[in-house]
């Protein structure tokens, strides 16, 4: 080929790349892009943002210092129907007196190839809502118009913010795959961040410096005889600016998994926090460099450590309560009890007071702050060691590193020796070291007066039991005739009273008989529903001709009826994710089964003992035959409540063995 003919080609070839390939500014769809029916790495995938590109920077001005301002533009291809939920998009901002932020869209366009040509369909003023959620947050919303499967839609939003504590959370991969996702951050030298990256995917990093200035103005007025003059003079701060990249390509979507504490602990992301301000002429201020100096700050909150000193509103009353006490269990159980009785939550998070602990007691209802911090000074008014937990709930995630706003919940503790009692006064059915499934997070801070803290276990240490004891028979037509008592304690009947509170009884029993193979029901009673220490028990008789089979004059049955687990949750091959249980367990079955007049046991299944490494798990199958009885006694027990990735291939296997010998079916013939 001649040279000049090979540069045509080569001219050719990359106008034609360069035509077709991703431009990652709003505004430029390709048709190649519309065109696309699946993604080309994740044929399942409902949709796939195409890029989204985040800025961070700084904006001074002489009346309100630094601002903050975010900047996010992003472009989404809709794959499917399932993929529509893309269309809404919305952005939370704070409604703080001092620190308020502003969230404006803009630049929000559908696409979509109508005739082999691009049609644009802009966002319209009644697609963009503004709404308030409560006292501290405010929502802009919009929704994308004119949307269909093969559509692209892409918009800008900037949130605008007088606190430089807290950048927001950039997400680099989501519950669908990301093609391109990119964030620069550009921080003047008076601010120092501590950066955390989550997830298992490292972004490329890449740090620069700049040199950038401030003008700031000044005037001056002088008065010769009745003139007065104002001069204006200009003053030039030179700083130097750190930009940081951070850029990833072909990120898969994030696969939900069966037992994920929070899918979102395990993002990839980057978490910002301020840590240190050191400005010109000013000595530095740190701000969260360790947990110490976090929940020091927090503590000195007046709407924290200050409610915490307020004890005259409850006193009177609480004299009574505690009246020929002695015991800290004694002390504990009556407060506790006490607290729950006379305040309501308002199911408002956080750790800050709202209205304070005062008006919460005087109204009979509070946020979790005021519920829990009173709770904590009626136990330190009783002589007990008490002091406030901070915790992270599940859905905010684990609190990774030392930050203020890693924590949105509080609860109590009391130390009784070397045993620390974990209180939450805002969930009826809670009792002491049974705390609700939302504050079940791996662990949080104790609190002391001193301004110190602690790191504080909050997963379960005693195990919830969940015990059956089962007594049927069989008549040559394989029908059930039984009586079943079953009980519940710790999380597991926390669990169970949650689910019945607004349950009426025939109602409850008829879901019952549905998810149990249309078995009838017969003398259902309940006991220990109000007393929560106590293990809240079922006891009733059941009939049944669905549980058994006959085939060929032989009855097939398993033994468990429909308590045996039919599939395994454990279906990836790999996982990355701890499984979270929320709390150790104990299934336990106890089944005697009288074999019908005429019939003979042909099958018992046999008898298995195995257990997971490190005494993670264990269980017993036993099995044996007295006269015409079968006894069966049964026990699955998980003996942590969290187990780590490493152990995700033993653990499947674990339970799909369980799972086997659960079906097994005793098989009967006929003398």
């Amino acid at each position: 080929m001649k040279c000049h003919q090979f540069i045509t080609v080569l001219f050719i070839a990359l106008s034609f790349f360069k035509s077709n390939a991703q431009n990652f500014e709003l505004g430029k769809v390709s048709i190649l892009e519309l065109q696309e029916k699946a993604h080309p790495k994740d044929t399942s995938a409902v949709a796939a943002i195409l890029f989204e590109k985040g800025k961070l920077s700084f904006e001074y001005s002489q009346e309100n210092g630094f601002a903050m301002l975010t900047e996010v533009k992003m472009r989404i291809k809709i794959y499917k129907k399932e993929g529509y939920d893309w269309v809404n998009q919305k952005v939370r901002y704070y409604l703080g007196n001092n620190t308020k932020e502003k969230v404006s869209f803009s630049e929000a366009m559908t696409y979509n190839l109508v005739a082999g040509k691009i049609e644009k369909t802009k966002l319209k003023s009644d697609g963009e809502f503004d709404e308030i959620i409560n006292r501290y947050w405010g929502q802009k919303k919009i929704t994308l118009p004119n949307v269909k499967e093969g559509s692209i839609i892409e918009f800008q939003y900037n949130i605008r913010s007088y606190s430089v504590v807290s950048p927001r959370e950039w997400a680099f991969q989501s519950s669908i795959p990301v093609n391109y996702s990119e964030y620069n951050s550009y921080v003047p030298e008076y601010f120092v961040y501590n950066s955390t990256l989550k997830g298992f995917i490292t972004p490329k990093i890449t740090v620069d410096t700049s040199n950038k200035s401030i003008v700031l103005t000044s005037k001056e007025r002088t008065q010769n005889g009745m003139v007065i003059k104002t001069t204006f003079s200009n003053d030039k701060i030179d700083y130097l600016e750190t930009k940081t990249n951070y850029l990833v390509e072909n990120i898969p979507a994030m696969k939900d998994e069966v037992y994920v504490n929070d899918i979102d602990n395990y993002k990839t992301s980057l978490v910002q926090e301020l840590s240190m301000t050191k400005y010109p002429n000013s000595p530095l201020k740190t701000y969260s460099t360790d947990w110490n100096s976090v929940v020091k700050t927090i503590y000195q909150y007046d709407d924290f450590g200050a409610e915490l000193n307020k004890i005259g509103y409850f006193e009177e009353d609480l004299k009574i309560v505690i009246s020929g006490l002695n015991t800290v269990e004694e002390k504990v159980d009556a407060i506790l009890k006490y607290v729950k009785a006379t305040v309501k939550w308002n199911e408002y998070y956080g750790y800050s007071c709202n209205d304070g602990v005062k008006k919460a007691y005087k109204d009979k209802t509070g946020n979790v702050a005021e519920i829990n911090l009173m709770l904590t000074a009626m136990l330190r008014y009783a002589g007990l060691t008490a002091n406030p937990v901070l915790v992270s709930t599940r859905s905010n995630g684990i609190a990774m590193f030392p930050n203020r706003t890693a924590f949105n919940y509080v609860i109590g503790a009391v130390e009784d020796g070397a045993n620390l009692i974990l209180l939450d006064a805002t969930d009826p059915f809670s009792t002491p070291n049974v705390l609700p499934f939302r504050a079940l997070n791996w662990v949080g801070r104790l609190v002391r007066k001193d301004g110190t803290s602690r790191e504080v276990d909050l997963m379960p240490k005693t195990t919830s039991n969940d015990i059956v004891t089962m007594n049927y028979s069989l008549n040559e037509k394989g029908e059930v005739l039984g009586k079943l008592r079953r009980q519940r304690t710790d999380h597991n009947a926390m669990v169970f009273r949650e689910s019945i509170k607004d349950s009426k009884e025939d109602v409850y029993l008829e879901k019952l008989e549905n998810e149990n193979d249309q078995m009838e029901i017969q003398e259902y009673s309940r006991t220990n529903e109000k007393e929560l220490k106590l293990p809240i028990a079922e006891t009733l008789s059941f009939s049944g001709a669905n549980f058994s089979e006959l085939i060929g004059g032989k009855i097939y049955i398993k033994p468990m009826l429909s308590f045996a687990q039919k599939q395994n949750y454990f279906k990836q091959e790999n996982r990355e994710y701890p499984v979270d249980f929320g709390f150790p367990y104990l299934d336990k079955y106890a089944i005697n089964i009288q074999i019908p007049a005429g019939f003979k046991v042909e099958t018992l299944p046999s008898a298995m003992n195995i257990s997971m490494q490190d005494n993670l798990a264990n269980f017993k199958f036993m099995t044996s035959l007295v006269g015409n009885t079968i006894q069966i006694s049964i026990v699955n027990q998980m003996n942590t409540p969290i187990v780590s990735a490493e152990y995700y291939s033993t653990l499947k296997e674990y339970f799909q063995k369980v799972i086997e010998k659960q079906n097994e079916k005793i098989v009967l013939i006929k003398i």
